[in-house]
């Protein structure tokens, strides 16, 4: 169990630094693509700028994106050979098809959006923008069918102790991916909205190249109170599919132990996951049936009753999720989309009224706030996989089954250490160069590689 411990902590600590860049790729691709339609309609100079200055930030976050990325597909082969074995015949296609229809036209029309201005004409310069777009999101499609194999297995059949595909259209309309692939999308536009809306407000608190982030802060500002609002409605919809198709993840985001019905909403709990009860709670009765079935009724399973039916279906053993973990993940995801949907409204209301760029007090708000998508992001990302536990594959493999067998912990240890030095240094590397770049503005030509003088590096001051 030692091998499995590790093996999951190199895996989590690799996937949420990777996933710290997905949701900013993906939806910056799609400001920055906004952006360059707005000078290509317009021919203002001013929104060439812009366009400049974003689509700079966003291939140092696409570069460590694919960096980190990289080191997702060794593991399956390193630490995780008997889930690859298992799944291999489902979970390759996916993966190949992220590569050859996803990755490879996003790398060459990011290449020649790179180095095809003033040599492309403006139209086909746009168009290769929206298609970096385009493969961006559709790349996270690919991925999430795969992921979505995993939290509700369909289209395959059981041979020679493997899970083989039977029906490629099931795996690819899976209800889960569904739910599961808009939510995504639309926490990358929320991601790449307060990321726009941050670092406009650093320059607009400093009173520096206003007429360019003038217009960034109004595109920021909208694509963020949009999307916080959508990525809501697409979350609610994802909770009322878990109630029927996990209903253990449920439970276990809710601390909810015995059955209800109506079932309440836990807002504090304490759980004593030994003893399986909670030794504290404050909960508003009736309001997780309302959520779950839109209406104050309707059952919602506890986690003792949802154990013993999981023991009679699969045989004996410990099918519980690591319960404050899932709980307490939820929590923090909701109140980071909270704050993000209040900040959002009240800056969108000063800056409609004309009285934004004088509240330097909401101004560094909405700076501070730039960390705010990354935690709800992890944090969703933790209680999705995390709330599958004990499964590797929901039903078919737990994750102590798909462990690489001839792995010793020392081996694990010796990884997961290089990796986290590695991944250290990346983080470094990203947050110099971002802050470097920010730091020095939109400019037309290339970016200097000179010291910046101390009294400018005040970012977060």
């Amino acid at each position: 169990m030692e091998e499995v411990l590790l093996g999951r902590w190199q895996f989590g600590i690799t996937t949420v630094y990777h996933f710290l860049f997905v949701p900013l790729t993906l939806g910056l691709s799609i400001l920055v693509a906004i952006m360059e339609s707005m000078y290509v309609r317009t021919g203002n100079e001013l929104y060439k700028k812009m366009t400049k200055f974003w689509g700079k930030l966003f291939l140092v976050n696409f570069s460590m994106g694919v960096a980190t990325g990289i080191v997702q597909e060794f593991q399956f082969g390193m630490n995780w050979a008997e889930y690859s074995r298992f799944m291999g015949d489902i979970f390759g296609a996916p993966l190949a098809m992220e590569a050859l229809t996803a990755f490879f036209l996003e790398s060459t029309f990011l290449g020649l959006w790179i180095f095809g201005w003033d040599k492309l004409s403006k139209k086909v310069h746009l168009a290769c923008i929206w298609l970096v777009a385009f493969s961006s999101n559709l790349s996270a499609f690919w991925i999430l069918v795969a992921n979505s194999f995993m939290q509700s297995p369909v289209g395959y059949s059981l041979q020679n102790g493997r899970a083989e595909m039977v029906d490629f259209l099931a795996v690819i309309t899976n209800p889960y991916v569904i739910g599961q692939f808009p939510h995504t999308v639309l926490g990358g536009l929320v991601t790449a909205g307060v990321f726009v809306s941050a670092i406009s407000a650093y320059y607009l608190r400093r009173e520096r190249h206003l007429s360019i982030f003038q217009s960034s802060v109004k595109i920021g500002l909208a694509c963020m109170l949009i999307s916080t609002i959508a990525v809501m409605g697409t979350g609610h919809l994802q909770a009322q599919y878990l109630a029927k198709k996990q209903p253990m993840k449920m439970a276990a985001m809710e601390a909810l132990w015995e059955s209800a019905d109506p079932a309440p909403f836990a807002i504090v709990v304490v759980a004593d996951q030994v003893n399986q009860k909670n030794t504290f709670e404050v909960s508003i009765p009736g309001f997780l049936s309302l959520l779950a079935f839109d209406e104050l009724k309707g059952e919602i399973k506890g986690i003792k009753e949802l154990q013993a039916a999981a023991e009679m279906k699969y045989g004996a053993g410990n099918y519980i999720p690591p319960i404050t973990q899932s709980f307490w993940s939820f929590r923090i995801m909701v109140l980071a989309g909270l704050w993000m949907a209040f900040i959002a409204s009240l800056s969108g209301f000063l800056l409609y009224e004309g009285r934004l760029e004088s509240n330097k007090m909401v101004l560094s708000l909405l700076l501070w706030s730039l960390p705010v998508p990354y935690i709800a992001n992890s944090t969703g990302w933790i209680l999705t996989e995390g709330g599958r536990q004990p499964w590797i594959v929901a039903g078919l493999q737990k994750v102590s089954e798909g462990i690489s067998t001839n792995l010793t912990s020392v081996e694990i240890w010796i990884s997961l250490i290089g990796f986290t030095a590695l991944y250290g240094i990346l983080a470094i590397a990203t947050v110099y160069l971002i802050r470097k770049f920010v730091i020095q503005g939109p400019v037309d030509q290339k970016p200097s590689l000179r010291v910046v003088p101390k009294k400018e590096a005040t970012l977060w001051n």
